[in-house]
């Protein structure tokens, strides 16, 4: 048997969170039944800076039942550094840790399955999504050309997998060892090389309260998988002044022509389009390195990736 430690980040989720710590309290009870894991097994809830009543539910619930820990960040630091938090965390207390987000939409059966690919080997295990009706037409619209974007850039990720994984104790402490501020973890994990496999996720639908991963997050995340891992952005740069460059040696072959032949025309629309979009071009370009060198400024200073406030934790429980 392993001590499982579920990390669940929690972010405004006082409408969800006691009946998902009921569903995991279900669970755990099952899983000590079958001699799965073992009875000082855990579920680690961190509140990412919530703004509602988050926080107090999460010291209710670990006064409450046995199986709940909490952990308080001080401010607001986002999703994968939060769960980065209680990962660090929950790795020095367990086995194992799973990372599920509060709301539950991921499909609690495969942790058992998690649990036995552990057992048959396997040092990390992806929850892959094998059907997104739950979610909202927008979002599954863009899931999928995010992946495939990301697949376009050459960034090493699982498809369709998001946050919900299982990961062994080893696998984190090599995890420890990566310091990044631009934290992406679905991009970071298949670089480690342990022996991995998938599970199938069914999405269900929220039993209450609504996501908190809007499109300007996503939007966000992409971007931060894209720069993170890869530089097919700045070699796109590269060939789009090529071909302008090229195209400009086409122009200047049919102005040669057009004085030649007198049938040029002095006129004041094709030059300015031409100004405005190679301003808009360059304008791009250089928007995209800056997103690179934004992002190294922010690695060199090195600060924490969160700082926490205050967490809950029975004494007798802490060593492993």
């Amino acid at each position: 048997m392993i001590k499982l430690a579920i990390v669940s980040p929690c972010y405004n989720e006082e409408e969800v969170l006691e009946q998902s710590a009921a569903r995991l309290t279900s669970l755990f009870d099952e899983l000590v039944g079958k001699e799965k894991i073992s009875a000082d097994s855990f579920v680690l809830f961190v509140n990412d800076g919530s703004k509602d009543r988050t926080w107090n539910i999460i010291k209710k619930l670990h006064k409450e039942n046995p199986y709940v820990k909490g952990m308080n960040l001080a401010r607001n630091v986002g999703h994968q550094s939060a769960i980065m938090a209680g990962m660090m965390t929950a790795k020095d207390w367990s086995d194992a840790v799973v990372t599920i987000d509060a709301d539950l939409q991921d499909d609690l059966n495969a942790i058992e399955e998690m649990i036995d690919a552990y057992t048959a080997g396997y040092d990390v295990v992806y929850g892959v999504k094998v059907s997104r009706q739950a979610d909202p037409l927008l979002k599954r619209l863009s899931a999928t050309a995010f992946y495939k974007l990301q697949r376009r850039m050459g960034v090493e990720s699982i498809y369709n997998h998001a946050d919900f994984r299982f990961l062994s104790r080893r696998v984190l402490e090599q995890l420890s060892h990566y310091q990044e501020r631009n934290l992406y973890l679905r991009g970071i994990i298949p670089l480690l090389g342990f022996p991995s496999t998938t599970v199938d996720d069914v999405i269900r639908e929220r039993t209450a309260g609504s996501s908190k991963y809007t499109l300007r997050k996503m939007l966000g995340l992409a971007l931060d998988g894209i720069t993170s891992f890869s530089v097919k952005p700045i070699y796109g740069i590269v060939y789009l002044g090529i071909i302008f460059v090229f195209i400009s040696i086409l122009i200047g072959f049919y102005v040669l022509y057009s004085l030649i032949a007198g049938t040029a025309e002095h006129g004041w629309a094709s030059l300015m389009l031409s100004v405005w979009f190679v301003g808009g071009v360059v304008l791009m370009s250089i928007g995209a390195v800056g997103l690179y060198i934004g992002k190294i400024y922010k690695e060199v200073k090195h600060r924490p990736l969160y700082n926490v406030e205050e967490v809950l934790c029975d004494e007798d429980k802490q060593s492993h």
